[in-house]
């Protein structure tokens, strides 16, 4: 299914003489811990479980993957540097969590390797959203 989407997508692209696109396939979602796996039939841990995904995801042709930032160091280290990493569960320090199980701060995704971090409620849920993201911004580009 994954082979075939890829495929598919940069087929479609090359019809329309548009470059491929980025195909990514999503992990573990960032609000699942272990015990959230279990029950749906998952065992072991979330890191796990991301990793063997990854890992079809690569096999597939894929060109990345959705992640959370505790899952980064060893997708990166097993699939290789080009391999795109999504990384959603991102909250500035002192953040409230929220739903997010698996969760770290900007510059410490972006220290780990993260290619794109996806930060929503720190924004959105701000008082000052410009600010918020400006902070963000700033922290990130001082961690790396």
């Amino acid at each position: 299914m994954m082979r075939a989407a890829g495929e598919r997508a940069r087929e479609a692209a090359a019809a329309a003489s548009l470059p491929a696109p980025k195909v990514i396939a999503v992990t573990v979602l960032t609000s699942l811990d272990a015990a959230a796996l279990a029950e749906v039939g998952l065992g072991g841990a979330p890191r796990e479980a991301a990793l063997r995904l990854a890992l079809l995801a690569r096999e597939a042709g894929l060109d990345g993957v959705v992640c959370s930032p505790g899952e980064i160091e060893a997708i990166r280290s097993a699939c290789g540097p080009g391999f795109l990493l999504v990384v959603p569960g991102i909250r500035p320090a002192g953040s409230a969590a929220g739903d997010q199980k698996r969760i770290a701060t900007p510059g410490a995704a972006a220290r780990a390797g993260a290619d794109l971090l996806v930060v929503g409620r720190p924004i959105t849920g701000a008082a000052d959203p410009v600010s918020a993201a400006r902070e963000i911004a700033a922290e990130i580009e001082a961690g790396s």
